[in-house]
């Protein structure tokens, strides 16, 4: 099914790392303190670029599966452009990259030469939510799709941090995740951590170092380049 497609290429592309600086806040407060930074963080957001490395743990079989590579996010009057390069995947080469231009998702394997095309379509304001978590929305959209719960600070690599815990409003986005946690560092309006936890007991962490804010970013890195041969899958 299409939402399934979408969420796998969802937590692909990461679904949440940074947020435009804040310089003036503080970590702790309450949760209406955090919305009113983010609303004005989000006016300011136009680009960011980091290094991730995303764990998706398998409940069943006890499995961790470690991907690492860079993503990219810009802002634009036409909305948000992510991309995401996979580079490694549990220590070896595994190139595969992801892209969003707020209609459609492209996910290329070039080692089987296949590219999958995903339009949005009536589900683009789903994929929207998602994309926007925590880089680039505001806390008002937040809080439009998320009961959003303070659950304290906590210091991450020498950063005082907001830890916030994230239940989805909609029903169908509750059977994808029974509710995310993410880290945020509101004196910059950076998410350094987050989880997601998915009802089947799987969970999926994001970490981003070396994050790159508000930066000419080339607009090759959102454009693939692709064989002549390759294989297109449209869902």
């Amino acid at each position: 099914m299409i939402i399934e497609t979408a969420k796998k290429i969802a937590l692909c592309l990461g679904l949440m790392m940074v947020l435009p600086a804040s310089l003036n806040a503080q970590a702790g407060g309450d949760v209406q303190s955090v919305i009113e930074q983010l609303n004005s963080a989000a006016a300011k957001f136009q680009s960011a670029q980091a290094d991730f490395t995303w764990d998706l743990f398998q409940a069943v079989v006890q499995e961790h599966d470690l991907q690492t590579g860079t993503i990219y996010y810009e802002r634009n009057k036409g909305g948000m452009r992510v991309a995401a390069y996979i580079k490694q995947e549990n220590g070896k080469d595994a190139p595969k990259t992801v892209t969003f231009d707020g209609k459609q998702a492209q996910y290329y394997v070039p080692a089987i030469k296949q590219d999958t095309l995903i339009n949005a379509g009536s589900n683009r304001s789903q994929w929207e939510s998602f994309l926007t978590l925590g880089f680039g929305g505001s806390g008002t959209e937040l809080q439009a799709n998320w009961k959003v719960s303070l659950q304290g600070t906590e210091t991450m690599d020498g950063t005082l941090v907001d830890k916030l815990d994230l239940v989805p409003i909609q029903t169908n986005v509750a059977d994808m995740f029974s509710h995310v946690t993410i880290w945020i560092d509101p004196a910059r309006g950076i998410s350094l951590k987050q989880i997601f936890y998915q009802p089947s007991g799987d969970t999926r962490t994001a970490v981003y170092k070396n994050i790159r804010y508000n930066v000419p970013l080339p607009h090759s890195v959102f454009e693939l380049k692709l064989p002549k041969d390759v294989t297109r899958v449209v869902k």
